[in-house]
């Protein structure tokens, strides 16, 4: 069940709510620019290309080039996680399972942390002798995002904390959930060392309650290019952290670790240009979220709000038989049982545009009434 993901879910030609990929594929730009690195596939990758790609995720998060460890996917770094050699694993649910899975698998001791609707962190809930902590951000599959001095609450002398953020960047840069009137979450990342957390305006640091340009010992954060940028086949993403902690990482990893082309999409993807775009797309994720909410909840289906992630946490009658019959009509939804602290009438959906939801709304409607 760990190890279910819902790429399982979507079978060729089905309309896709399963996976939280944007798009079918990569933006023509980026496309280009892989398929002008396909003649130097006859060489071995360039240490040339893994400095530059170092360097320019560093900059896009206010970061030194040694705080980057870049890898095939941000799964390669869950199974790294067993490196570390914890005593005592917090694992902090329902989230995204292969972290778990990883370090069961290494026997590493694993303690989960359910959280209950609304899925509200609370740091007392993790066992005071754990000396890892992994926790996403915003969370698969309830959408929640975390606020920064809650996950700071976490930090102990001797813990390191691991947060998932593979779906920071789709996070739009005013919190969604945010009433009209309110004051909005100011737009940019934290960036600083230890504790001296100062905002930054700059639009190449950061998307809300990220702690992607946070320097610090105990803190490690993963990133995910595949989602945003529809890279899901070709394994790109990193950690950010101590050099010290991602050395043990890196232990006994071999030569060559990621392949010319997953260089040159970490490279081309961490410029200022591309990450101003993945704003825009943030943006667009907002509206079409607001909009698909609102739809799904006119149905009478219970959809967890807030939300600030690409998908959305629906608990609906009879969630096996209607997966089911959305299946038969030819549309993937992902089921979220298979995630420690959900049940069989739990599903989660991504985020689409309209000419799809309106697909979805009326399937539902005929499986419903």
């Amino acid at each position: 069940m760990l190890r279910h993901h819902g790429d399982v879910e979507a079978r060729p030609g089905m309309l896709d709510f399963a996976v939280n990929v944007q798009g079918v594929a990569p933006p023509a730009w980026l496309r280009d620019r892989l398929a002008a690195r396909l003649a130097d596939l006859g060489r071995y990758p360039d240490s040339g290309d893994e400095h530059a790609a170092r360097a320019a995720v560093a900059a896009r998060h206010g970061r030194s080039p040694d705080e980057v460890l870049l890898l095939a996917g941000a799964a390669e770094g869950f199974a790294m996680l067993p490196r570390l050699a914890p005593r005592l694993a917090a694992v902090v649910h329902p989230s995204f399972t292969e972290p778990e899975l990883a370090l069961r698998e290494a026997e590493v001791p694993v303690t989960r942390v359910l959280l209950e609707r609304p899925y509200t962190l609370d740091p007392a809930l993790v066992p005071e002798d754990a000396d890892l902590v992994v926790l996403g951000n915003p969370t698969n599959p309830t959408s929640v995002l975390h606020p920064v001095e809650t996950i700071r609450a976490l930090r102990r002398p001797g813990r390191i904390i691991v947060v998932d953020e593979a779906f920071a960047d789709a996070v739009a840069g005013i919190a969604a959930g945010s009433a009209a009137g309110e004051s909005p979450s100011p737009i940019g990342g934290l960036v600083g060392s230890g504790d001296d957390l100062v905002d930054a305006s700059s639009p190449v640091v950061g998307e809300p309650e990220s702690l992607a340009g946070l320097s610090a010992p105990d803190v490690i954060v993963f990133r995910s290019l595949t989602k945003t940028w529809a890279l899901a086949g070709l394994r790109c993403g990193y950690a950010l952290g101590a050099p010290e902690v991602l050395a043990r990482l890196a232990h006994g990893r071999p030569h060559w670790p990621l392949g010319t082309l997953q260089l040159e999409a970490i490279i081309a993807t961490a410029e200022p240009a591309a990450v101003a775009e993945s704003r825009r797309y943030a943006d667009r994720i907002a509206v079409d979220r607001t909009a698909m909410i609102d739809r799904l909840t006119a149905l009478g289906l219970d959809v967890h709000t807030p939300a600030t992630g690409p998908f959305l946490l629906l608990r609906v009658p009879d969630g096996v038989l209607l997966r089911k019959h959305l299946a038969d009509r030819g549309i993937a939804v992902r089921r979220a049982d298979t995630f420690p602290g959900l049940g069989p009438d739990h599903l989660r959906v991504a985020v689409r545009g309209a000419a799809e939801v309106d697909r979805l709304i009326d399937t539902l409607n005929a499986a419903l009434w």
